[in-house]
Parts: structure tokens; sequence; C-alpha cells
């Protein structure tokens, strides 16, 4: 007896079918803004000379870090316009920067309602297991049909794939906090939103920040990766060195890539200890 296939294919592209023909009219307009953030930021970006973004870079991490990473930037940011890839890390940046942005606008609502009800934690868990075992290619997928190629179909791959972890770690650090604490708040009269606001989130933030800082990490890979559906960056550096078998040009991007990752690594954990003290 022969157990015939699930036709799972079809019925995704299907759905993907109608959702593009009856949601063209929103998908464009969230193109339009989206495409219209992107030029606006890199535009200015682009604006600054080179060294002044650098010196501002410099100057931030040896406020909110320490003297050893700003001499780090100088040095690394340095190398990067050596190699004659500093537009690309631009826009490397700029995707990574507003990806992060709308992610963490998703995720830091969802996490606080998943952490204040049960059975919202229990249905979006499995939900957020799915989207971080599905390989990170296959995001790329639907972001085509509803976005064509380009940035903005980079940003909602990144969007969906960066996502949950700052929601993770929202719900984890809002439910971490002591119960003895919500108690004193309960006895003092606070009400929900009052606990919520100057209890819950102040003790959890040390945490949320670290799922910020992994929803960034995400970002910079997914954006790299973003570059076979026509992302501009340092991605479309390596891509484009792999398509010509340029293996040194491959390298240099990745390197490039390597030093904005940690100046980002780094800057986040620094505030992240800020607010531990």
């Amino acid at each position: 007896m022969e157990i015939p296939r699930i036709p799972l294919g079809d019925w995704i592209e299907t759905g993907l079918s109608w959702l593009t023909t009856e949601y063209s009219a929103v998908t464009r307009g969230i193109s339009r803004i989206t495409q219209t953030g992107i030029d606006g930021l890199n535009d200015a970006l682009m604006w600054l000379p080179d060294w002044a973004l650098l010196l501002i870079i410099a100057g931030l991490c040896w406020k909110m870090a320490s003297p050893r990473l700003a001499i780090g930037a100088v040095l690394g940011l340095g190398l990067i316009w050596n190699l004659d890839l500093w537009d690309p890390m631009i826009e490397t940046l700029t995707l990574v920067v507003i990806a992060t942005l709308v992610a963490v606008v998703i995720a830091l609502p969802v996490g606080i309602a998943a952490a204040l009800s049960d059975r919202l934690y229990r249905l979006i868990m499995p939900v957020l297991d799915f989207m971080q075992t599905m390989p990170a290619f296959v995001y790329l997928i639907p972001a085509i049909p509803f976005f064509g190629i380009g940035s903005v179909s980079a940003i909602f791959a990144t969007v969906i794939f960066s996502m949950p972890p700052a929601i993770r770690f929202t719900t984890l650090g809002i439910r971490q906090v002591p119960v003895e604490l919500i108690e004193a708040a309960d006895a003092y009269g606070a009400t929900r939103g009052q606990k919520l606001v100057k209890v819950q989130l102040p003790l959890s933030l040390p945490t949320v920040m670290a799922g910020i800082n992994q929803t960034i990490m995400l970002a910079l890979s997914m954006v790299v990766i973003a570059a076979m559906i026509g992302a501009d960056g340092l991605g479309s550096e390596v891509w484009r060195a792999i398509q010509r078998l340029r293996p040194g040009d491959g390298f240099e991007a990745g390197i490039a890539v390597v030093i904005l990752a940690m100046l980002l690594d780094r800057l986040t954990q620094s505030l992240r200890k800020e607010r531990k003290q």
C-alpha cells in the first residue's frame, strides 16, 4: 500500500501566491516606506566625510566602552577604508540598523506579552523554535515574491531571522524578576502597568540588552547572506568574489564584516554593563 505524498510545497506556493496577489498594495506601500528609510539613512552616513564618521564612531566607543575599543575602532575602520570597502560597509551598517530597529520594535511588545501571559508563552515558544531552526536561506524565498529583488527583501528576511532572540530574552528577563519584589509592589498598591514599568522592565533590562545584542549579530549575518537576493553592502562584495573566483577579495570583505561585527558587539555589551551597574 503506497501512502500518497502530502503536497506541502504546493500548498505553500498557493498560499504565497494568494498573499502576494491580495496584499500587493500593502507590500508595495511597505516597500516604498522601507526603501525611503534605507536611502535616507544611507545618504546621511555617506554625506559625512569618511574621517568624520570614523571619529564619531571612535568617540562613541571611547565614551560608551573604553579607550582600547576606540583605538581598535580607528584601526579597524581605517583598514576598511584602506581596502576601499568603506561605502559597502556603510550600506551594510544601514541595513543592520534598520532591520534591528524593526525587529526590536516588534519583539519587545511580543516578549512582554508572552512574559505576562502563560497561554501566549506556551503558544509562542514553539513558533520561536521553528523560526530559529529554519535555515537562514529559506527566509530569502518568501521575501522575493513579496518585495522583489533588493534591499527591502533583505530587510524583511533579516527581521524575521533576527527577531526570536529579542523575544526570548525579553520574556526570560521579565519572568526572572524575583517574586518577592513583585509581591512588594502589590503590597504598595501598584497597578499591573506600574509593576511592569517601574519594577519588571528595569530589573530585566540587562537580559533584554543581551537579546538585542544577539539580534544585531544575527541581523549582520543575515544581511551578508541576503546579497544573494540583491542586497547591497559587504555581502555583495563576498558574493561577487565567489562568482568571479577571487578569494582574496572575498577574504577582504569577510574581514570587514568581522570588524563591523566586533564593534557592534562591544558597543551593545558596554550598554548592557552600564545597565547592570
